[in-house]
């Protein structure tokens, strides 16, 4: 058996009534602590990047007492420090006919109809505070000659919407979040914990009260009570071995509180990023992004003949194929995320792509520079130029770069309703670790604006619906012992099964699977196949697996293991989402499920809903419960960008 039915689910914490005043309702309707009480409250913050540290900022201003957690070094060395693009909001500084219904119609669109329309509508809403906010932090955003904040287009719009600091955009923010955060730290509001990883989560009388954490330096096991617990810590692309995350990017915290109870939505949507370098060899530990905003400028091709291996200054105009300006000639260059990934594929596939093994596309500047000069050129895409010429040893300024899809973003994540409530009372998830406002794609540019809207606006507002019952009491020392006991029996099994192969072989086998069987193209077939080897791949890592070293140090073998660990536990999930799923939809194309051109076909009839899986044991099948998406608003259609 697959999985077993469970009762469905909803989100009740949305209010009734009309679209564009929901959130100015909820936020009038949510009940408030005082400025005395919250000092006598404890929230634990696991998660630095730009929804977590703008989160524990946010909160330690408010007076609660705040933990934060992250095993980085330091906050500020959160994955959010990689985005280069740019952040949108629905300002319409450019003029050019943006709103806040348009960027909620395009999220929604982008998204393939698979997110709530009440999220994405807040999402828009807020988006336009978060720019106020960044800049009064200094946050260096590009600015017109006049002193104007400037704007470029992303994929996805027809409008320029996205502020960005060139191709530095997510470090940009995370540091104007980073020195909130230490203005905090500093006045003794918040406390940072850094090179700390959280293993477990602490629930005690059906509340979740704490956290379990490891020193990564010494290896001590130590709790960590709180009153409310809020989980911002990033994505799970990493599954896939090969993605454009940091190698650190991992599931453990939203995986350990998902046996715990926390209900894990539409795990199998994970998104395909267009632009990113290609693999270069079975050496390779991961792969590194070029920003969407390239696509602005440059024109990708390939050569029209299969096969045509001449260099690209040697073929001539008329034999170039600019397939994503013929094939959808409204957005050309700047269609969504999975609508180009497909469509690279799709060129790559029929013999037409380029360099080593043809797993390549064309992304071409040289009209741009005609265009423009290359001062300009190299003003807005300077610093992403001098990295890929670092990387390949290619100069962008002379030849065209070549891109390939990959991994990069997931959709999916723990279940939250319109508070960003889980499905355990007490814990939050905020940021990419939940699912709650992209669908089955996210649009370009949309990820930090989650994130801070998360951390600087929303979560704020409406925790204090959830503390005003408290404090909650004493935590059962049981609770507390059970899972402490648990972290550290974990510790010493994979230390101690002293078998022959690593973590990193384990991890790059799994990524592989995931990869060529529930990647960008699905079907039952594979799926199947992947769901006869994922268990038994498992059970090789728990008699095989080798970690040197010990408990009592800085053990990166030992923190890979307990990740690919996770890995392959949530592998197994995604796979069998994917498989219940017979529908193309996003970047989630189901060989069984397409048009007679072979475009996605998408199944509103049986699918528009959020799976929300619940866990059961390990290897048993899980439970899924249902949340019906009601579309209001706007009528899902067939997406059309031509």
């Amino acid at each position: 058996m697959l999985y077993r039915d469970g009762d469905p689910i909803a989100d009740t914490r949305a209010p009734e009534g009309p679209l564009e005043t929901k959130w100015e309702r909820r936020r009038f309707s949510a009940r408030l602590v005082n400025p005395a009480n919250r000092r006598k409250l404890t929230i634990a913050v696991v998660g630095t990047g730009l929804a977590g540290g703008s989160a524990a900022a946010t909160l330690g201003e408010l007076g609660y007492n705040v933990l934060s957690f992250c095993y980085q070094d330091s906050p500020r060395r959160a994955h959010s420090i990689a985005a280069q693009g740019g952040i949108n909001a629905a300002k319409n500084y450019a003029g050019d006919g943006d709103s806040v219904h348009r960027l909620f119609h395009d999220t929604i669109k982008g998204g393939d109809f698979r997110s709530r329309e009440s999220n994405v509508h807040r999402l828009a809403e807020v988006s336009t505070s978060i720019i106020d906010q960044c800049v009064a932090q200094g946050v260096p955003f590009a600015r017109e000659y006049g002193g104007l904040l400037d704007t470029r287009s992303f994929g996805g719009a027809q409008v320029s919407r996205t502020f960005y600091a060139r191709g530095q955009t997510g470090q940009q923010l995370l540091l104007g979040a980073y020195q909130a955060l230490a203005r905090q730290v500093h006045a003794g509001s918040v406390k940072s914990f850094p090179r700390t990883e959280m293993l477990d989560l602490v629930v005690s009388e059906g509340r979740a009260r704490g956290v379990v954490v490891r020193d990564l330096v010494t290896g001590e096991v130590t709790t960590h009570l709180a009153d409310a617990v809020v989980l911002a810590t990033g994505g799970y692309g990493n599954v896939f071995h090969l993605s454009t995350n940091a190698k650190g990017c991992n599931t453990t915290a939203i995986w350990r509180a998902h046996k715990r109870g926390a209900l894990f939505a539409n795990p199998c949507y994970t998104q395909i990023h267009p632009t990113c370098i290609p693999v270069s060899g079975d050496h390779q530990s991961k792969l590194t992004l070029m920003s969407e905003s390239l696509r602005n400028d440059g024109r990708v091709w390939v050569p029209v003949e299969a096969g045509d291996s001449r260099p690209p200054d040697q073929i001539p105009e008329s034999e170039r194929d600019h397939y994503l300006e013929r094939i959808y000639p409204s957005f050309g260059n700047l269609v969504p995320r999975d609508i180009a990934s497909r469509a690279a594929k799709a060129a790559c596939d029929a013999g037409r792509g380029v360099g080593p093994g043809g797993l390549g596309v064309y992304l071409d500047f040289a009209d741009a520079i005609a265009r423009l000069g290359r001062e300009t050129v190299a003003a807005r895409y300077g610093n992403l130029f001098e990295m890929y010429h670092r990387i390949t040893d290619e100069d962008p300024y002379q030849v065209p770069m070549r891109i390939y899809p990959a991994v990069h973003y997931t959709m999916g994540g723990l279940w939250v309703d319109y508070d960003l409530r889980s499905t355990i009372p007490g814990l939050f998830v905020i940021g990419e670790a939940n699912f709650s406002d992209h669908g089955a794609n996210r649009l370009g540019a949309s990820a930090l604006m989650q994130g801070l809207a998360d951390g600087y606006f929303v979560l704020p507002a409406v925790i204090g619906d959830y503390l005003a019952d408290g404090p909650f009491g004493s935590v059962d020392p049981d609770a507390v012992d059970e899972a402490e006991d648990g972290v550290r029996e974990l510790v010493s099994t994979l230390l101690t099964i002293n078998g022959d192969r690593t973590p990193e072989s384990f991890h790059r086998e799994l990524g592989r699977l995931m990869w060529d069987l529930c990647g960008m193209e699905r079907s039952e077939d594979g799926l199947r196949k992947a769901l006869e080897r994922i268990p038994s791949l498992r059970e090789e890592f728990w008699r095989r697996l080798k970690v040197t070293g010990t408990g009592g140090e800085l053990n990166q073998a030992l923190e890979k293991a307990g990740r690919v660990a996770d890995f392959l536990e949530l592998a197994e999930l995604m796979c069998v989402d994917a498989l219940h799923r017979t529908e193309s939809c996003g970047g989630h194309f189901r060989v069984e499920s397409q048009t007679a051109e072979g475009d996605a076909r998408r199944d509103d009839d049986r699918f528009s809903y959020v799976a929300a899986w619940e866990f059961t044991g390990v290897g048993e099948p899980p439970v899924l419960h249902r949340e019906q998406l009601r579309f209001e608003a706007v009528r899902p259609t067939v997406r059309s960008y031509k």
